[in-house]
């Protein structure tokens, strides 16, 4: 796939900046699906501050408290607990078939 730099738009501070054509073809190589948010300075700032709230982002260093839920798989029916509180309506696995659906899917 042949990639060109593209002008995107920070969602935290509003300036422009560039998606190279070497991040894009880095993304695809990850099967990244989305385009970055924030400029280089915008993630940098939000990864240095300290975890705050629930759900994925940069700690920038401070220790999170790991969560332990309670949990059903949803494939073979088994007690498990699980790093996240689960979305309603999204299925949960537990480490087993979380496993052998990530080698075949």
């Amino acid at each position: 796939m042949d990639f060109h730099d593209k002008t995107l738009q920070c969602a935290d501070c509003g300036s422009d900046f560039v998606w190279t054509a070497g991040e894009q073809a880095f993304y695809a190589d990850k099967h990244f699906t989305n385009e970055p948010k924030r400029c280089k300075a915008c993630k940098a700032k939000r990864s240095s501050r300290p975890a705050q709230g629930h759900g994925g982002g940069g700690g920038g260093g401070s220790a999170r408290e790991r969560v332990e839920i309670r949990a059903t798989c949803s494939a073979c029916g088994k007690e498990t607990t699980v790093p996240f509180r689960p979305s309603q309506g999204r299925p949960v696995y537990c480490r087993d078939c979380f496993q052998q659906r990530k080698t075949t899917g």
